[in-house]
């Protein structure tokens, strides 16, 4: 009997993305040569310490095709953050909402998410928010950035709920405790303790942080 391939959340394996067009993967391999090399200037100097030039000189590219592809030097050291959200927004417009909880919504579109970013994202992710840790003008620039991720996520379910959506407001909170979640299990993941920083590790945080929300969705209720 034919089986289907399994995610680490146990759903069904997304199939692979059709290949794309040659310039397309230049692209890409330019973009993700950009965010390396920055990454790795940073971590070994200091953010502030590495100029744009160095950056392009060492991928061999131009100032105009870095500012194609990044706004700035935050930009590009926030990229794997960045990359995460963007694929959240996108699973969140177009996941069939019928019959799901905006809570459920919220928390399976960023495993979502994370099922899609690419080999070897988690090492990425970690140094650029050991960067954002130590550097007050990524922190910032990080800050802002969720704050809009917050306000289209909220806007995109209410938006598509219509009638249903059970208000902005509390959209917004369910948000939040999905985020405060997911917060939980980036500490865990990232603390000394911690044995293992790969991907299975993540997610196995993200589930456990997960699983306690309706414990304190519960105790919130209680205490109102």
């Amino acid at each position: 009997m034919k089986t289907t391939a399994k995610t680490a959340q146990g759903l069904p394996e997304r199939p692979a993305p059709p290949e794309l067009p040659l310039r397309e993967r230049k692209k890409l391999r330019t973009r993700q040569a950009l965010v390396d090399t920055a990454l790795e200037l940073f971590t070994a100097r200091d953010f502030t310490a590495v100029t744009l030039d160095e950056i392009v000189d060492a991928v061999e590219v131009s100032k105009r095709t870095f500012f194609r592809t990044f706004t700035s030097k935050e930009d590009v050291a926030l990229a794997p953050e960045k990359e995460l959200w963007a694929a959240y927004l996108a699973d969140i417009e177009t996941r069939p909402l019928d019959g799901e909880h905006p809570l459920g919504a919220y928390k399976d579109a960023l495993f979502a998410a994370l099922e899609q970013t690419a080999d070897g994202w988690e090492q990425r992710f970690l140094a650029s928010r050991g960067l954002a840790d130590r550097t007050p003008a990524l922190t910032a620039h990080s800050l802002r950035h969720c704050s809009e991720v917050s306000a289209e996520a909220v806007r995109i379910m209410a938006d598509r709920l219509a009638e249903r959506s059970p208000g902005r407001t509390e959209l917004r909170l369910l948000l939040d405790l999905m985020l405060a979640a997911w917060r939980c299990a980036l500490e865990a993941w990232t603390s000394p303790e911690t044995a293992r920083q790969d991907r299975p590790a993540l997610l196995r945080h993200m589930r456990e942080a997960f699983a306690a929300i309706p414990a304190v969705a519960a105790l919130a209720a209680r205490d109102a």
